[in-house]
């Protein structure tokens, strides 16, 4: 046990550290990084107990929350999601994910996430109305990762992240990594704890035609194309510290309360905390709440965001039986995930997910 602290410990030195070398924790930078919808959570589970669970996230949806999740694959996951983001903005978001279990401890994983902003018309000085046809933007993030069960109470993982933003004449790219660790301990197996480092990597710049336009050399009556040059910008990084704890009541009913704190690089820091109720491992109900300086007033509101989430998961089993330990080992099942989040302005953000567990 003495072992199993003193590793956990280093290794939460170690994120602090590298938290550190990239300037963590200071709101007044709040509009100095690009690349928002890294803080975007696409998936419903972890998303309806308002990211409290970086602790206790199992599976396919470690890849936004804490990677080190993903190790608990038992053979193969497959998840879709879709998210209605900020309803009445007509921002919509499909991830799609794939996990599988290689050798006896290791866990590949992929995921992919697209966020789709609708037609948007093609306007000029001169042509303010239109009339030119439109565009759609692109935002595209691909995740490459790889987590290990290291003993039977530590896990561990990383994310290579691919970025891209782009529009029909402009484009941006960036490289991100992501890094986690669970620790795991109790009786049952039912004290969690977690800490994730977030979307530290390259800096991004924007280059394409769409920086470019016609000019006239003063005094000739020749025409030339003009370059502007786009400032590069940081990736929102940050780091996840999370708790959780199992409350087994009985065989068929659990109470999992679990809370999160997030040191954000370039907004305020965060605090969450949800509580989510399993009924005979066939269906769970979850609430949350995310906390940051100023969100109960709308004067000092500097989120469309205004705290609760609640959110659902019903299971059907295919085959095979589950390991009484630990409703996520064993068996094949089915699952439909719902969240939702609370928003003003804007009619809040549903997420509705599907989840194969082979």
């Amino acid at each position: 046990m003495k072992k199993v602290l003193i590793s956990f410990a280093i290794a939460g030195l170690v994120v602090f550290s590298a938290h550190n070398t990239v300037k963590a924790g200071n709101p007044d930078r709040a509009g100095q990084a690009g690349a928002g919808e890294l803080l975007i959570n696409p998936w419903a589970r972890s998303s309806g107990w308002a990211g409290a669970n970086t602790g206790c996230v199992r599976g396919l949806e470690g890849m936004y929350l804490n990677i080190a999740g993903t190790a608990f694959t038992q053979k193969t996951e497959i998840l879709f999601a879709h998210t209605i983001w900020l309803k009445g903005s007509d921002i919509n978001i499909n991830s799609f994910g794939l996990t599988q279990k290689v050798g006896k401890t290791g866990v590949l994983g992929v995921g992919v996430m697209l966020m789709n902003f609708g037609n948007i018309l093609i306007t000029t000085v001169d042509q303010p109305e239109g009339g030119l046809g439109e565009f759609s933007p692109t935002f595209t993030n691909i995740g490459i990762s790889y987590a290990k069960a290291f003993s039977n109470s530590i896990y561990g993982g990383i994310n290579f992240r691919i970025i891209s933003e782009q529009i029909s004449d402009m484009k941006g790219m960036g490289l991100a990594i992501d890094a986690g660790i669970q620790y795991v301990t109790g009786p049952t197996d039912n004290v969690k704890f977690g800490i994730a480092l977030k979307n530290v990597g390259t800096r991004m710049k924007y280059s394409g035609d769409g920086l470019t336009f016609r000019g006239d050399v003063p005094g000739t009556s020749y025409g030339m194309a003009i370059s502007q040059r786009s400032q590069d910008f940081e990736l929102p990084s940050l780091i996840n510290i999370g708790f959780a704890y199992d409350i087994n009541i009985n065989e068929t009913y659990r109470l999992t309360p679990a809370a999160n704190f997030t040191s954000n690089s370039f907004t305020k820091d965060q605090y969450s905390g949800g509580l989510e109720f399993g009924f005979s491992k066939y269906f769970m109900l979850r609430v949350g709440y995310l906390y940051e300086e100023g969100i109960t007033k709308t004067d000092s509101r500097t989120t469309v965001f205004t705290g609760p989430a609640a959110g659902f998961t019903l299971r059907v089993p295919l085959s095979g039986k589950e390991n009484a330990k630990n409703k996520d080992k064993g068996g094949s099942f089915f699952e439909l995930d719902y969240s939702y989040r609370s928003t003003n302005p804007f009619d809040g953000s549903h997420c509705i997910g599907a989840r194969i567990n082979l």
